[in-house]
């Protein structure tokens, strides 16, 4: 489903219809770019992406919903650059009306029994891809209808994606169980079937919007599980490194092909076994992220820390490109490719971070 050539991701890019994107986003079968698990690993950027569209000719009030959502994958990583670990609780306030802090069976067995959650569920589980209405729709359920906390089902849900950003899964998963945002995201069956081109009725979520509050947990969600994820990486293998030369580090992050592609040097892919035990990927992402270095030539592969390759190989001139995982990297931090690089820092919310945005586009567009 989702190639890893750059060539052809750069054809998807040069094919996107931003228009028809604002129009038909929301609906399961809408002209999204589906481009989110190569920003994400940091073969493109937001950047690159909307210059390509914005040089074609389309002004920035004609292409509003498009600009928006790429804004909002920016805006979650500044909240993470701020924020740091703290991401990993509840930003704003307590999640209200936690029942529990474990994840409903029913989810992960794909049987809810609403027909689009459970087809977009057992997608995931096959492709690595859910469409962004669906994440919420599953979001919802989980946190909102089941009351469970969002920690472990967001943990869930980026193990299996090939596009698992853990600042957009964290911060978006806590925007709709309202520990990041001022009301909890709700959607009766009545929009799913709406939106996910289905027909289905009588279903728990087959209520009015004024029900949600005083639903009581409906019982296909009451049985709820813990999980525990692992990743299981590649074999140690060694590696040749000429000191003579630069090293360029890339890690989960970061699969710039362009990235100094214009100059000698020793190009290593780290995966830090830390890292994967903080923030556990399914054994179709490692397979996916390999492939997609094999986009940059001469790339090695090194399974260890940060400080275990530094030591072992006696690196001193390392480039690496900044990310809040990479705090503990030593050498010279490059910056990432913004969106908008002067807008920076905390915003409590994304309209504060995008009236920012917006004055820099009137400007130059």
């Amino acid at each position: 489903m989702f190639t890893t050539s750059y060539q052809e991701i750069l054809q998807q890019i040069d094919a996107i219809n931003p228009i028809e994107y604002g129009k038909t986003r929301n609906h399961i079968n809408g002209a999204v770019t589906k481009l989110s698990p190569y920003i994400s690993r940091g073969v493109i950027s937001t950047n690159q992406i909307v210059e390509t569209v914005l040089n074609k000719g389309y002004k920035p009030y004609a292409i509003d919903s498009f600009l928006k959502e790429f804004a909002w994958r920016d805006y979650f990583q500044q909240v993470w650059i701020a924020l740091g670990d703290e991401i990993n609780d509840d930003i704003k306030q307590l999640q209200p009306n936690v029942d529990n802090t474990f994840i409903a069976k029913c989810i992960i067995d794909a049987n809810t029994n609403i027909e689009a959650i459970d087809k977009g569920i057992n997608d995931l589980y096959a492709t690595g891809y859910m469409h962004n209405h669906l994440r919420m729709y599953v979001a919802s359920v989980t946190c909102n209808i089941a009351k469970s906390h969002w920690k472990l089902p967001a943990q869930w849900m980026y193990y299996y994606l090939l596009d698992a950003d853990w600042a957009s899964n964290a911060c978006s998963w806590q925007w709709v169980a309202a520990s990041f945002s001022s009301k909890k995201y709700y959607a009766n069956q009545e929009n799913i079937n709406k939106y996910c081109n289905t027909n289905q009725h009588n279903t728990f979520l087959d209520v009015s919007y004024e029900s949600f509050e005083t639903l009581a947990i409906p019982k296909p969600l009451q049985h709820t599980i813990s999980l525990e994820l692992k990743t299981t990486l590649p074999q140690k293998q060694e590696i040749i490194v000429d000191n003579r030369i630069p090293t360029f580090i890339y890690n989960f992050y970061n699969l710039d092909c362009l990235w100094h592609n214009d100059e000698a040097g020793n190009r290593i892919l780290l995966l830090e076994p830390s890292h994967f035990k903080q923030y556990p990927v399914s054994a179709k992402t490692i397979d996916f992220i390999i492939a997609l270095a094999n986009n940059i030539p001469n790339i090695q592969v090194y399974i260890g820390e940060f400080n275990e390759l530094v030591k072992e190989y006696n690196l001193t001139n390392i480039h690496f490109k900044e990310h809040p995982t990479a705090k503990h990297y030593k050498g010279i931090e490059e910056s990432r490719d913004w969106m908008f690089k002067d807008v920076v820092g905390y915003h409590p919310s994304f309209f504060s971070y995008w009236k920012k945005c917006e004055r820099i586009l009137k400007k130059h567009y």
